[in-house]
């Protein structure tokens, strides 16, 4: 019997491109040009003990955060595959406080913001890591400073695409245009992304729960009172649940997207923010996760209706399984 033909992520896109309501190619080769720089970085990462790429810089990025070598190099790396191929008109990086504008010779019509390298911490003791993108079409014609820093700050229900590479075990891509959620595993014999979890669904509820609980002391009473609810011994509804958490976005919101369950990230009395960043983690995750049928919100709102002030805002991050995101929503309200 013959087996399943193989996908190309390069022919995926292209075959989907018509999808896009602006559908000229430019689209497409963003996307090619990320998976380019993924496979570089992917390079780096899994040969990250044998050279000197591990540790800290001696310096900190714009969140007061020590830098590791290896989030630079995927800094770096993103940028340079972005703007060699003249479709963007700015960057936002993660690692940069403000926006990186484009040549105006060069500019195009789309801004890409990323998170090079998400889970960094985890890098020195090789637990998966990650990179995360989220694509928007620019509004105006402006090309002023100021101009390009209004065009980056878009609601996240203008993204045209968004996605992320996880690498683990195996490197997998998943990205969605708006058109569901497809995941792509990287074959290292090929070099080539290679279509493995096409369509993907999150299931509309979950066994899982997946939180730093180290800080279940600084959240509000709502939010404990489902912690006690989780783990309750319950089997007519399907408790208690497990925890399962990484401490990288990436890989937590990828189990959650194929397990199901919830992913929260709340705020606490001293930050009622939280910790994600909204342009960088929150709204790329939570268009990824709605295309899949799933929810995200803030624990008030959905996500991708909150308004941006600054590249860098935080924000709380309530994800994942529909069933499960409405009972944390459920107690949140209780608590208040």
């Amino acid at each position: 019997m013959l087996g399943r033909s193989i996908v190309t992520l390069d022919h995926f896109i292209l075959d989907r491109q018509i999808e896009f309501r602006y559908a000229s190619g430019e689209l497409s080769r963003i996307l090619y040009d990320i998976s380019l720089a993924a496979k570089v970085i992917n390079r780096e990462v899994n040969k990250a003990g044998l050279v000197d790429i591990m540790g800290i810089t001696n310096a900190t990025n714009v969140h007061g955060e020590e830098v590791k070598k290896l989030d630079v190099f995927a800094h770096r790396e993103i940028i340079k595959s972005l703007r060699l191929g003249g479709q963007c008109c700015v960057l936002g990086s993660e690692e940069e406080e403000d926006i990186i504008p484009i040549r105006a010779e060069d500019s195009g019509e789309y801004i890409v913001l990323f998170d090079p390298l998400d889970g960094s911490s985890n890098i020195d003791v090789n637990v998966s890591i990650g990179t995360i993108f989220s694509i928007y079409r620019r509004q105006t014609a402006v090309d002023s400073v100021e101009g390009l820093r209004k065009e980056a700050l878009q609601r996240g229900v203008n993204q045209v695409a968004a996605g992320y590479v996880l690498y683990g075990s195996s490197t997998m891509l998943v990205y969605t245009t708006g058109h569901g959620v497809n995941g792509f595993t990287l074959d290292p014999g090929i070099g080539e992304f290679l279509l493995s979890h096409p369509n993907i669904q999150i299931p509309a509820k979950g066994k899982y729960y997946s939180t730093n609980q180290g800080y279940y002391h600084l959240w509000e009473e709502g939010l404990k009172n489902y912690i006690r609810y989780l783990i309750e011994d319950d089997p007519a509804t399907g408790r208690p649940y497990s925890l399962r958490y990484i401490g990288t976005l990436v890989a937590d919101i990828h189990r959650t997207l194929l397990y199901g369950g919830v992913f929260f990230y709340p705020g606490t009395h001293s930050a009622p923010k939280g910790k994600l960043r909204l342009m960088y983690e929150c709204n790329p995750m939570a268009f990824i996760i709605e295309q899949a049928g799933g929810t995200a919100t803030d624990g008030f709102q959905r996500i991708l209706d909150i308004k941006p002030e600054r590249l860098h805002q935080r924000a709380p991050l309530f994800i994942g399984s529909k069933v499960d995101v409405e009972q944390v929503h459920h107690f949140l309200q209780k608590g208040r």
